[in-house]
């Protein structure tokens, strides 16, 4: 049995057309599924890299979803940061190397690469958090590991979002560097999405760390 077969979390696994132990696991957002994102792998083209596309453990109209809609995100957050550590715990052990994956999320998954992703033990070799916010900026800088502190960090937010606003997310961020958190923050001139421009800028930042 392989460690894929013994997930907590409904997923979609693609993996690297080279052998490899470099993993980049993929969270939604609210509504949308693994499915979502299952054109990344061939927009990246990155031979040596397999990709584990997670589904969010509640159901939201059609979709899946990581937490309930403010202000009753907590108990969501801290549930499903639960599944994700026992997820990555799992993959970690034998099959892939933390060192040389990436976490990316996208709106509630970036939310959950940063609440649970900062906290998490180990260190990967990088995190992407999109169009996303924090939950509580002070307490992560509390409890998150140190040694993520100067890790590999990239968060972008468009600025015509309207569905999680700019000016939260980039206040925020301003935040966690003034609190030490080594992270780049990059504005583009979108909504609630991805678009190519920035695709391409996150293609090359993930080629660069590896």
């Amino acid at each position: 049995m392989t460690s894929l077969e013994n997930l907590p979390l409904n997923h979609i696994f693609i993996p690297s057309k080279v052998p490899s132990k470099k993993l980049m696991i993929i969270l939604h957002g609210r509504g949308d599924s693994s499915q979502g994102f299952t054109f990344l792998p061939e927009y990246f083209a990155i031979e040596e890299m397999n990709y584990l596309l997670l589904d969010a453990p509640y159901e939201y109209f059609g979709g899946c979803s990581w937490y309930e809609l403010p202000p009753n995100q907590f108990d969501g957050i801290v549930y499903s940061s639960g599944l994700l550590a026992d997820t990555l715990d799992t993959l970690f052990k034998d099959e892939f190397n933390a060192e040389e994956s990436f976490l990316f999320g996208f709106s509630q998954g970036s939310l959950l690469t940063f609440e649970f992703g900062a906290r998490y033990e180990k260190v990967l070799a990088g995190y992407l958090a999109i169009s996303g916010y924090i939950y509580d900026v002070d307490n992560l800088l509390k409890e998150m590991n140190p040694d993520l502190k100067s890790s590999n960090w990239l968060c972008t937010h468009g600025t015509y979002d309207d569905v999680l606003p700019y000016d939260t997310s980039k206040s925020q961020v301003e935040q966690l560097q003034n609190g030490g958190f080594d992270i780049t923050f990059k504005s583009y001139e979108k909504a609630h999405n991805i678009d190519q421009e920035e695709l391409n800028m996150i293609a090359a930042w993930i080629k660069a760390k590896l």
